[in-house]
C-alpha cells in the first residue's frame, strides 16, 4: 500500500494526505513504494483507529418510561401433579420501556428473586428463594429483555419474544400479548402478557416429584404518568 486515502481525502506536502473528516494520514514517500516499512501492522491499526473515531456514533437510546408501582404486577403459577394452583408475585422490581427507534419499544424487565412471595404459605416462599429454584442468594435477579416491538402489534395482541434469563441460563421464550382495551396500551390500560417455560431448562429443580414441569409468568404493565408521549 502506497497511499491512504478517507473520503474526499486531499494531498498535503511532505507526504501527508488531509482527509475530509479532518484526519490526517501518512502517504509513503515514492522511495520507499514497494517495499514493507517496519511497523506497517501498527500503522494499519492507527488507520483502523482513526477510521472508527470517524464514523458517527449512534445515538444511546433513550428510556420512554418507567413502571406505574400501583398497577404492574409480575407474577408466577406452578401447578401440583394433582391439579393445585400455586400463586406467586416479584414485589420488588426494576426495569423501564426503551425507544429502540421511532415506531418500536423494547420491554426490559429485573425481578427480585429475593423478594418473591408465595400467596398465603411461608414455607413455600422460603422453598422457591431457596437453591433449588429461584436461589436468590446466588442469582439475585430473574430478567426479561423483549425484541423490538411496535404499539400497533400491542394494540393487536400476538407474540412477545425476548430473552429471559434464570440464574445465568438465558434462553429465547416467547409470551402471549392480550389484545388491549384502550387506544394507547400501557399508559391509559395495562400491558397483559403470559407464557410457560420449561422450569428444568433453567435449573429449577425443586419439588420435581410435587409440581409441573411447567412455570407460567404472566406480566401486567403500565408506564408512570411521566412516560414519554
Amino acid at each position: 500500500m502506497t497511499e491512504a486515502w478517507v473520503g474526499s481525502g486531499r494531498r498535503m506536502p511532505g507526504g501527508v494526505t488531509r482527509a475530509g473528516w479532518g484526519l490526517t494520514l501518512w502517504r509513503w514517500p515514492a522511495s520507499m513504494r514497494g517495499t514493507r516499512p517496519q511497523g506497517l501492522g501498527r500503522w494499519r491499526c492507527w488507520l483502523a483507529s482513526g477510521l472508527l473515531l470517524a464514523v458517527p456514533v449512534a445515538a444511546a437510546q433513550q428510556t420512554v418510561g418507567e413502571f406505574d408501582r400501583e398497577h404492574t404486577r409480575f407474577g408466577v403459577e406452578l401447578r401440583t401433579r394433582w391439579g393445585q394452583r400455586v400463586m406467586g408475585e416479584f414485589p420488588r422490581y426494576d426495569g423501564e420501556l426503551v425507544m429502540v427507534d421511532e415506531r418500536r419499544r423494547q420491554v426490559r424487565v429485573r425481578l427480585d428473586t429475593a423478594s418473591f412471595v408465595v400467596a398465603g404459605s411461608d414455607r413455600y416462599t422460603q422453598m422457591a428463594r431457596g437453591e433449588a429454584f429461584f436461589d436468590a442468594g446466588q442469582h439475585p435477579q430473574v430478567e426479561f429483555v423483549s425484541d423490538p416491538v411496535g404499539e400497533d402489534e400491542v394494540r393487536r395482541g400476538g407474540a412477545l419474544r425476548g430473552r429471559l434469563t434464570i440464574r445465568d441460563v438465558s434462553r429465547i421464550e416467547t409470551f402471549e400479548l392480550q389484545p388491549a382495551t384502550c387506544a394507547r396500551p400501557g399508559r391509559d390500560c395495562d400491558v397483559v402478557a403470559s407464557g410457560r417455560i420449561d422450569r428444568h431448562d433453567y435449573g429449577l429443580s425443586a419439588w420435581r416429584f410435587a409440581l409441573d414441569n411447567h412455570v407460567r409468568f404472566t406480566l401486567q404493565v403500565r408506564l408512570d404518568k411521566d412516560a414519554q408521549p
